[in-house]
């Protein structure tokens, strides 16, 4: 019989059986998009490390300039012209200006730089200024971005794009990240055929396996195709044994039927330990979770949707709380653009298009059995219905998630 946990249930399972690997490796930043940061960065130098402009335009002080005007301009001598990437050489005293191009440095005794819209060049060593400068304006000074022991990137931080970006402004040329996570991937079953092959009478190609290794790359990890195992009680504990031996956790699929689901679970008992065998929810009900120290094993069920479904609530999770990041998963609220009936008792997950109307996302609902992976490839993201809920109807407002 079923062991049944809500999702909410399996989550907080997840989160109080599985800690955060303690492994660490050094990369360069051109390898590091993706990757986990398992120490704080903090500076120990100032970005930017000079006084510079945010326009083109003259540097000067402001309070040469109070009180200009179109019609009454602060004539200022000028003094010369800073060049990029040299430094601030121009001495500029009272009355006096130097051209500066954005990004350039500032010269010293300088508080402001105006615009060069608002100025005019007289030809004969002067410089009309139009418009009124202020203390601090159009200027970065010294440090405004970084200074020494500040904090740039926190541990279990995702590393994206900007965040390489930031790296290489302070010089952090290396950092420290999770190796990434290998999961094993095995799929059960006599029907199934390699997705390259041609199926034969009562076969059909191998969905599950490309497709968890697409969402496991996607979320960072590498995927470790263990290949297809029939439904034999003795090469899938083989199978498990050397995936578990060589990974950080692995993932089965397949076993529709009773007894090879009694079968896996049997296995991941021998191994290690069985923690939940079903989740309340529609598709994915017979998934099972265990543990083999703190390496997970993870059984969805052999249709593809219900595979998929159960991979993105659970397994996604999962690799979050191995890697010690945050997950996130940010809904958007959207129009239901039709009813839509529900299991009660259980939470049912659907996949749904999404479309814009009237200045509004709206939601239809994509209706498709477990096992037809082609419809849901035409889906957007999916909505849950709540085991309480017996549907949703026409024009109600739900959570969609993107997938």
């Amino acid at each position: 019989m079923l062991n049944v946990k809500t999702p909410e249930e399996v989550l907080r399972l997840i989160k109080s059986e599985f800690q955060a690997l303690d492994t660490c490796e050094t990369v360069p930043i051109s390898e590091a998009l993706g990757r986990v940061l398992t120490e704080d960065i903090t500076a120990d130098e100032y970005v930017p490390d000079f006084d510079r402009s945010t326009v083109d335009g003259y540097a000067l002080r402001a309070r040469d300039t109070f009180g200009c005007s179109d019609a009454a301009p602060a004539v200022l001598m000028f003094a010369g012209e800073v060049m990029m990437g040299s430094g601030a050489r121009v001495s500029v005293e009272k009355d006096s200006c130097a051209y500066v191009p954005t990004g350039g440095a500032i010269p010293q005794g300088c508080d402001c730089v105006v615009m060069i819209e608002y100025t005019e060049d007289y030809g004969d060593g002067t410089v009309g200024i139009l418009k009124p400068g202020a203390p601090g304006m159009n200027l970065i000074f010294r440090g405004d971005d970084v200074f020494p022991g500040k904090t740039v990137l926190k541990a279990g931080r995702v590393l994206a794009p900007q965040d390489i970006g930031a790296l290489a402004a302070i010089g952090k040329w290396e950092v420290p990240v999770r190796p990434r996570l290998r999961v094993g991937v095995i799929s059960t079953g006599d029907e199934l055929v390699p997705a390259n092959q041609k199926p034969g009478p009562g076969q059909v190609r191998n969905v599950n396996s490309p497709m968890l290794a697409a969402l496991l790359t996607e979320h960072g990890a590498e995927a470790v195709d263990f290949g297809i195992v029939t439904d034999d009680e003795k090469l899938l504990w083989e199978k498990t044994r050397a995936a578990t031996e060589s990974c950080d956790a692995v993932i089965l699929s397949g076993g529709s039927s009773a007894g090879v689901r009694d079968a896996a679970c049997r296995i991941i008992d021998s191994l290690g330990e069985l923690l939940l065998h079903g989740i309340a929810m529609k598709p994915g009900k017979p998934t099972i979770l265990g543990k083999v120290g703190n390496k997970p094993l993870i059984g969805l069920p052999g249709h593809p949707v219900a595979a998929f479904f159960a991979a993105k609530l659970f397994v996604v999770p999962l690799l979050a709380q191995l890697e010690g990041r945050r997950q996130r998963s940010y809904p958007v609220k959207a129009k239901l653009g039709e009813s839509l009936n529900a299991n009660h008792g259980r939470m049912q997950i659907s996949a749904c298009r999404m479309e814009s109307a009237g200045g509004e996302l709206v939601a239809f609902p994509v209706h498709s059995k477990s096992g037809l992976i082609t419809q849901l490839a035409g889906s957007d993201g999916f909505m849950m219905i709540g085991r309480d809920c017996e549907g949703a109807a026409k024009g109600s407002e739900t959570d969609v998630y993107w997938s």
